[in-house]
């Protein structure tokens, strides 16, 4: 949640209390206080009524904030709009949308969007100013048109949590065929017999691209940069030297994925010529100067702070910045002068920082490798362009990371194992391979370059005074830590009540089941008890990496946190009249909140998609076996992650046969009432794929027959079962509800 579904739920339900937004918007331990945090701010500028259990208005009338709905405009072209929740007998009111101060430039809200607006009451009726973009209509779904026999249209919805298809009638068809991805408008009908009208074709499903469109559009990610910001963009020139300063000497280099779509930092390391720092080491972390292409207030910077970030897919990048920046200017391409924002970072031969400074130069990228072409190097193993650049910079660079191994250590940043998917497609689209990437030490020393260079960003920034967003995660809560000593009292690990969490605890813990039973659920486990990490104003430190400072600097051209970061320190630095502007300053804390809520869109609509190519994947599989473990326990199954894809589906409870099981949440577990058969967490099992379903991207399972002698023992088919609350025993034994239903 942030400050803007706060708003708009308490302008949707101005009767509320503090316990009831604790349960619709579903806070849990320490996200209470960001809650208070939220209403007591809310309460001080005037948009709530601070210390009042209920607040009631006079009928008829509209609230200072509300969530309006698009519906059409007047006769001068203005957009009306009306509540979306409107209790009253009569007619609601009509809004007229007024321009605010910082609609110029922005893409035209459309009819059937929602808005969170300020509304006033003037003379000639009820006029609002928006205050923030909530996306498409909560009274508009997305899904797949089906043709059935007999001739009637229905729509397949593509969120798990709708129950029920929608039927078409044929008039409310358009021109959309038969297995096209459509937005759809309920029109009436039962609750369990819905009626659409289609409003919007999308693309067909037989598409294999077309599967992140589906999260593109559930989630309302903006494709299409405006106008004004494409010409911007196009209209960029390359920077000279002038007052910059000349790193194009040195040889610094990009280290990247194979995959990656843009290079927006290299690195150069050697040794420290001070005979007072004896065995030190120089690292240079240099970043794109976006900042340079992408000033306050221009249409590019409305833009990417709507977007908040990138938003990366298996078949697609849906870009923060147009691409004649984030994959031209901007990119930090090879033997190409790019303009660039560098920290020149001093270490001791212990890894320690003895010095910084941060500078606005000019670089040339010496090489363009790849994770795998540094690690060949670094073990000794140079191939093609790290030949000639071994002696001289791929060790150098090796040598200065063995030295900040030493510090991290000391430091004990939380380290987790957690392996990471890659899904590779064909010339088709379709997925030609699933794996886990590999977790090379490149990817590490280039992780802990950039880690330093963060932390180095908000300390130049503090000493400065200077306003900036931090990158915070705040230690787990007291809920939290409860529940995981009650988990790791199940595997017999001991965990002292009211003791001071470090990450270095969670480290000392994963190390002793490294390798046994217990490793894969541990590290979910862990990882579930950590807070969220997001962006703010304020800093209350990073927990995980365990710094008392840190902010997000190495990555502009995905990131607006990273840009924002930029600005603070050219204006820090005096390198220019492009930085920070009094306006941004001003508004730290409401960009940060907005950047949180787009991170964790983009990472919904990002891990959805994948579920979904995997899902198709999976397709051609039907009634194979697989190796995997216990994921998760709930009361209604367990989700079963397989050993080979990493792919996760559900084993529902029906499929374990008719043993009553009770769910303890503490334990992780299922344990079965009359044979005492338990499903543990990280249990080991193997599972027979009984169904996929790719518009949903789910899994179901079925236990496979042979258990194997690693996995837990066939479970008795005797006896009775609960029935699961909420769900109606199917008329045909051992009928399974579909994935396209609501059940994952």
């Amino acid at each position: 949640f942030t400050r803007e579904t706060v708003l708009a739920h308490l302008a949707a339900h101005p009767g509320d209390t503090k316990r009831d937004l604790v349960r619709a918007l579903g806070v849990h331990g320490s996200d209470r206080i960001l809650l208070k945090r939220i209403l007591a701010q809310l309460a001080d500028e005037g948009l709530l009524e601070h210390g009042k259990k209920k607040s009631f208005l006079p009928p008829g009338q509209l609230p200072e904030v509300a969530v309006l709905e698009i519906v059409g405009t007047d006769a001068d072209g203005e957009l009306l709009a009306k509540p979306s929740n409107w209790d009253g007998d009569d007619e609601p009111p009509q809004v007229l949308i007024v321009p605010g101060r910082d609609d110029e430039g922005q893409r035209a809200i459309g009819i059937g969007e929602r808005v969170l607006a300020r509304i006033e009451r003037q003379p000639d009726g009820y006029h609002g100013r928006v205050m923030k973009r909530l996306g498409a209509s909560v009274n508009r779904a997305l899904g797949v048109l089906r043709k059935e026999d007999g001739g009637r249209w229905r729509v397949e919805p593509v969120d798990r949590k709708t129950r029920h298809a929608f039927s078409v009638d044929e008039r409310d068809r358009g021109d959309a065929l038969h297995g096209e991805l459509v937005l759809v408008e309920p029109r009436g009908g039962s609750a369990h017999s819905p009626r659409a009208r289609v409003i919007e074709r999308i693309g067909s499903m037989d598409e294999p691209k077309t599967v992140s469109l589906i999260a593109i559009h559930a989630h309302g990610i903006p494709t299409e940069f405006p106008r004004e910001a494409i010409e911007e963009a196009q209209g960029a020139q390359p920077v000279q030297l002038g007052t910059r300063t000349d790193l194009r000497s040195i040889p610094l280099i990009t280290i990247d994925p194979e995959d990656a779509r843009d290079h927006d930092d290299a690195v150069w390391a050697g040794l420290d010529p001070d005979p007072n720092n004896k065995g030190g080491h120089i690292v240079i972390v240099a970043i794109a100067d976006v900042a340079h292409y992408v000033t306050p207030g221009s249409s590019l910077d409305r833009e990417a702070r709507k977007r908040g970030n990138s938003v990366y897919f298996p078949d697609r990048v849906v870009p923060m910045l147009p691409e004649a920046l984030s994959a031209d200017l901007c990119s930090l391409r090879e033997s190409e002068e790019r303009a660039t924002l560098a920290v020149w970072m001093v270490f001791d031969k212990d890894g320690n920082k003895r010095r910084h400074e941060f500078l606005r130069g000019m670089m040339r990228s010496a090489a363009r490798l790849t994770y795998q072409q540094a690690q060949a190097a670094f073990d000794g193993k140079p191939e093609g362009k790290t030949v000639a650049l071994n002696a001289t910079v791929m060790q150098p660079l090796w040598n200065a990371y063995a030295a900040l191994v030493k510090a991290r250590d000391i430091r004990s940043p939380l380290d987790l194992n957690l392996p990471e998917r890659r899904i590779m497609l064909g010339e088709d689209g379709k997925v030609k391979s699933i794996a886990f990437r590999d977790r090379l030490e490149s990817m590490r020393l280039i992780e802990e370059f950039m880690i330093l260079a963060n932390v180095c960003a908000a300390e130049t920034l503090e000493k400065a005074n200077q306003a900036l967003i931090y990158r915070v995660h705040e230690r787990p809560s007291a809920e939290k830590l409860a529940a995981f000593g009650d988990y790791l009292r199940t595997i017999d690990v001991n965990f002292a009540k009211g003791q001071v969490i470090k990450p270095e605890i969670f480290n000392r813990i994963l190390v002793r089941e490294r390798g046994g039973l217990h490793e894969d659920a541990l590290n979910e486990v862990v990882l579930r008890t950590q807070a969220q990490a997001i962006y703010a104003a304020e800093n209350l430190g990073h927990f995980g990496l365990n710094l008392s400072r840190y902010a997000h600097f190495t990555s502009p051209i995905r990131r607006y946190a990273d840009l924002i970061v930029h600005r603070a320190l050219i204006r820090a630095g005096r390198f220019g009249n492009d930085g920070l502007s009094d306006k941004d300053s001003e508004r730290l804390g409401e960009t940060a909140e907005h950047i949180s809520m787009m991170e964790r869109r983009a990472m919904a609509a990002e891990r959805e998609s994948v579920d979904r190519y995997v899902a198709a994947y999976m397709q051609d599989r039907l009634g194979a076996e697989f190796d995997g473990r216990i994921s998760g326990v709930t009361r209604f199954g367990l989700f079963v992650k397989l050993k080979e894809t990493g792919a996760d589906g559900l084993l529902p409870m029906r499929a374990l046969g008719y043993e009553f099981f009770n769910h303890d949440e503490k334990r992780h577990a299922l344990i079965g009432q009359r044979t005492g058969t338990t499903y543990h967490m990280g249990d080991p099992i193997r599972v027979k794929l009984a169904e996929s379903a790719p518009l949903t991207g789910g899994l179901r399972f079925d236990l496979a027959e042979d258990q194997g002698e690693s996995s837990s023992p066939k479970r008795p088919q005797t006896g009775f079962r609960r029935p699961l609350p909420g769900v109606k025993k199917s008329k045909k034994a051992g009928k399974s509800r579909s994935l396209t239903k609501k059940g994952r």
